[in-house]
């Protein structure tokens, strides 16, 4: 079957009681046993729920995995694939990540004795070099948050396993629509579902997908004890949401690139970072790794410092200043004061992420009034 109509087929069953095309949202918290101690489908809800678990079926369809896990966030699902290090462990992980992850990494799992050093990626020459005999994990995002750099997925992979570390990337921004990094030899695949999976800014959860059975039994078996779940309503809007995740990616990133190409002839816009602009250093390696788009997130910086940004920020209307992304109304947020305020600022400023990068996520308004609303608000400067 084709992406969308797995999406809408996949882990979606009619109701076998009643007939209907959608199926129940099962809230029970916990399920009658035909026998004591006999091990049966489901038990109680944070070891298995039937409406997560039509989610993960179709998210696992969507991915090209074999197991998918649903969590109560992203943040959630990305925490769950970090246990699976030991004190002592290692990690490598892009410079150009979501700052929750960065927090995540240094903050959190610092504290059970896991160490990370932060490499640009898109160099694969700075993996080898970053190389600790107790490294474990490589953590990847492409398109990454908020500088857009563009890894090459399948030599990452290749060069992970043959140094026996474990990958992982964080595929919320091109969603399986345009990247599906499991057929390009990657082990670990997490979402953030709140994000494009469900599309609509009305629900909070993660999702996680693995291309090994082994594998994903040994997360299932960390996301039962530590209990991150997704409720089911929360499951029901997911799964709700994948069936238009292709029409609403693919539109969406058409809408981006006519924005990316306004602000790239702007006299007062600095550098545009969006991988569908030619000048963009990954464009080709964009253009063979994500499928007929290339995402609908961009960055630019505005001429000036951070009151200049946060002046931007807050004068636009189409655009909602907001964190998250990935849904069908715009977003415009200030990284350095929102999504990445949580990275040492030294890190930050290091790394290219700076007082004056602007992030927008582009909805499903027509293009030209989205256009016209950051024209306005620039003019205002």
């Amino acid at each position: 079957m084709h992406f969308r109509t797995k999406a809408i087929h996949v882990g979606n069953p009619t109701d076998s009681t009643t007939g209907a095309v959608v199926p129940p949202i099962y809230v029970a918290s916990t399920f009658v046993m035909q026998e004591a101690g006999k091990p049966q489908e489901y038990d109680y809800s944070r070891s298995g729920n039937p409406t997560r678990g039509n989610f993960e079926t179709t998210i696992a369809a969507l991915e090209g995995g074999v197991r998918g896990l649903a969590f109560a966030s992203g943040m959630a699902a990305s925490h769950c694939a970090t246990m699976l290090l030991e004190s002592g462990q290692h990690v490598i992980a892009g410079t150009d990540i979501y700052g929750g992850t960065y927090r995540l990494l240094h903050k959190i799992c610092s504290r059970s004795g896991i160490s990370v050093t932060l490499a640009d990626t898109t160099n694969l020459d700075n993996l080898e070099s970053s190389l600790r005999p107790e490294t474990r994990m490589l953590w990847l995002e492409t398109p990454g948050n908020p500088l857009m750099s563009i890894t090459d997925l399948a030599a990452a992979a290749r060069w992970a396993k043959a140094h026996g570390l474990l990958t992982v990337v964080d595929n919320t921004f091109a969603t399986p629509v345009l990247t599906r990094p499991l057929e390009l030899g990657i082990d670990i695949v997490v979402h953030s579902a709140t994000k494009y999976l469900g599309g609509h800014s009305d629900l909070l959860g993660g999702a996680m997908v693995v291309s090994d059975a082994e594998l994903g039994q040994r997360l299932y078996y960390t996301q039962n004890a530590t209990g991150g779940v997704m409720s089911p309503w929360d499951s029901f809007l997911a799964s709700r949401g994948l069936k238009t995740l292709e029409l609403r990616v693919r539109e969406q990133s058409r809408s981006a690139l006519e924005v990316a190409k306004y602000l790239a002839q702007h006299p007062r816009v600095g550098r545009v970072l969006y991988p569908g602009l030619p000048d963009h250093p990954g464009h080709e390696l964009a253009t063979k790794q994500m499928q007929g788009g290339y995402g609908a997130m961009l960055s630019f910086e505005v001429q000036g410092d951070l009151a200049q940004a946060k002046r931007l920020v807050e004068s636009t209307h189409l655009f909602r200043l907001a964190v998250s992304l990935g849904a069908v109304e715009s977003l415009i947020e200030q990284p350095a004061t929102m999504s990445h305020a949580s990275y040492d600022r030294a890190d930050r400023l290091k790394f290219g992420i700076t007082d004056s990068l602007v992030r927008l996520s582009v909805g499903l308004e027509h293009p030209e009034d989205l256009i016209q609303d950051l024209e306005l608000a620039i003019s205002q400067l």
